[in-house]
This record gives structure tokens, C-alpha cells and sequence, in this order.
């Protein structure tokens, strides 16, 4: 993967790739034996590797990362949606999810809520948390300086083209009735037709930008109207560390510690969603409060020192 790849050599970590490398089976038999650790993610990835992985890295413990339960955000999209069909797909991810776990000797989520959620659907499974992990820039920027909101994602994901569309019929009318000239700026790559559809009319849609930082430290608010999903919101840890505060819903900001009206604003509808919006974008004290709380809470439980924490506790 260009980029990464290169990266990590330049650490001095080998890594394996076709066509320089052999097939799963001949390298792991080659090198199997000398493995302490093997960690498998995903479990769409993980359920093809698993018993290769037991058949020849006897020495090895194997770790489940399952980035986020997949089948979690499935079973909500299928409630969102009443949809019987969705329903049956996610039943069929979450036989594959727990299987995955079963075969390995630890399984990692990236927050106690997933750690909870997991232990009450199989209790005989062990779970570790280890969480996304985030530099702390800090906010750089005053209110005064800053101006319109945002919002971040990749749109070969659901959830967000959901959210974005939810966010542009619900929300976003209601917002511009109390501020005219407020400009929504979408950004990310692998955009849809619909999703740049939605430029005009106070939205300003980006796509993929080469450096996030402008727009961290110059948009005053980041909006993550996130409907179902699981897991935690990079997204979100990302705007707090940079001081930039954040107007969520629910589902967004579960597990992520943050206290609703100190750490983030929470709304679930669209009238307390923009109501938020507006609230925060308009309200200087209040925009300080959630800035200097927002970048507490990703330094306290995202941070790269919070991470080292629960790494070397995992390892042990």
C-alpha cells in the first residue's frame, strides 16, 4: 500500500506482500514457528486465516481485533430499517464474528461499551479493550477566528452517506433558518454520486482533501449525525484534538467516555440536533467549555500514552 508500506519498513518492520511474498499457507509454515503473536482483523479477513494459523504457529497466541462488531451495526441498520433481510445478514455476521472469537485466545474491541455488549452475548469469550489512538494538537484557533461547520468521512461506509443525507433533509434547513450564511463543508474520499450531489445551497462538498488541518483549526464546529454503527468515531477524536467541538447524536459518541453538554452535545432528532448546532456555534462560553473538556477526554482515553497503557497491559 503505497506510503504505508514504505513507512513501516523504514522502521525496520518487514513486511509481507503478493506478489513479493508466498501464499498464506507456505509463508506461515516457513515462518510459523517462530511466531509469538499473530493478530488477525476483521473477522471477514480473520475466519479465512484462523486454523492456518493454529495448524503451524504452535508457539503463537493469537489475537482477535475486530476493528469494530460488525454485526452490531448490522442489527442496527436492520432496526433502523425494519428490514427482515438485513436482520438475517447480520445473524449470519454474528455466527461468523463469534466463531472468529472462540478460535482465539483474546479478543480486542475499542471500547468498554463493545467489551459489555460482547461479555453478555458470550460471557465465555475474553475481551480486552484497546481504542483508537490520537495525537493531541490542541486548539490553535479561537472562536472568533473560526466559522461554518464540518463534517468527515469516507463514504464507501454506510453509516455516514446515511448520516450525511439524514443531516442534509432533516437538519441542515432547520440550521440555516437561524443562520443564513452558515457554509457546510463535506469532506472525504470515495465519494457517490449522491453524496456529491448535495453540493450548493450553503454546502460545499470537498471530497478527498490532502491536508485535514485547515479545516480542523478553521471550522468552528464538526457535526457527526451518525444514525446506527458501532465501534468508536475517529472522526469525533479527531476534532477534539484539536479543540474543535463536536454536536452529536447518540450512537456517535457511545463508549467514548464523553459527558453530553460538558464533553460534546448530543441530539437524536432534528430539532435538538440543530438546536445544539446552533447553541454551540453561537454560544462563545459554551464553545470553550466543550474545546477545553473535549481535548481532555481524547488525551485522557485516545491519547498515544492511554494507548501504551492498555497495549502493555494487553501484551502481559
Amino acid at each position: 500500500m503505497e506510503g504505508y508500506t514504505e513507512a513501516l519498513q523504514q522502521r525496520g518492520i518487514e513486511v509481507l506482500y503478493h506478489p513479493h511474498a508466498a501464499t498464506a499457507n507456505e509463508l506461515l509454515a516457513s515462518i510459523g514457528k517462530n511466531l509469538d503473536l499473530v493478530i488477525l482483523s476483521r473477522h471477514y479477513v480473520a475466519r479465512n486465516y484462523v486454523e492456518l494459523v493454529r495448524r503451524h504457529c504452535p508457539n503463537a497466541k493469537v489475537l482477535f481485533d475486530t476493528v469494530d462488531l460488525h454485526y452490531l451495526r448490522e442489527q442496527r441498520l436492520a432496526e433502523l430499517e425494519g428490514d427482515e433481510k438485513m436482520a438475517r445478514i447480520a445473524a449470519r455476521t454474528r455466527s461468523d464474528e463469534l466463531s472468529v472469537a472462540r478460535a482465539c485466545d483474546l479478543t480486542v474491541v475499542v471500547s468498554p461499551y463493545e467489551q459489555e455488549f460482547l461479555h453478555q452475548e458470550a460471557p465465555d469469550i475474553e475481551v480486552a479493550v484497546l481504542s483508537n489512538i490520537h495525537e493531541i494538537f490542541g486548539c490553535r484557533k479561537t472562536f472568533a477566528e473560526r466559522q461554518y461547520i464540518l463534517f468527515v468521512g469516507g463514504y464507501d461506509h454506510p453509516p455516514n452517506i446515511d448520516a450525511l443525507t439524514w443531516f442534509f433533509k432533516e437538519i441542515f434547513p432547520l440550521i440555516r433558518k437561524e443562520l443564513p450564511q452558515l457554509v457546510f463543508h463535506i469532506i472525504g474520499s470515495k465519494s457517490t454520486p449522491e453524496v456529491r450531489a448535495l453540493h450548493g445551497n450553503g454546502i460545499e462538498f470537498r471530497g478527498f482533501v490532502e491536508d485535514l488541518e485547515p479545516f480542523l483549526d478553521g471550522c468552528r464546529l464538526a457535526v457527526a449525525p451518525l444514525r446506527y454503527g458501532a465501534g468508536v468515531k475517529g472522526k469525533i477524536n479527531m476534532s477534539m484534538s484539536y479543540g474543535q467541538p463536536v454536536v452529536a447524536t447518540g450512537p456517535a459518541v457511545e463508549g467514548m467516555n464523553a459527558k453530553p453538554g460538558e464533553d460534546v452535545l448530543v441530539g437524536d432528532d432534528p430539532q435538538a440536533f440543530a438546536q445544539a448546532v446552533i447553541q454551540a456555534y453561537t454560544d462563545e462560553t459554551l464553545w470553550q467549555k466543550l474545546s477545553q473538556n473535549g481535548l481532555r477526554n481524547v488525551e485522557k482515553y485516545f491519547s498515544f500514552a492511554a494507548a501504551k497503557r492498555a497495549l502493555a497491559e494487553l501484551l502481559a
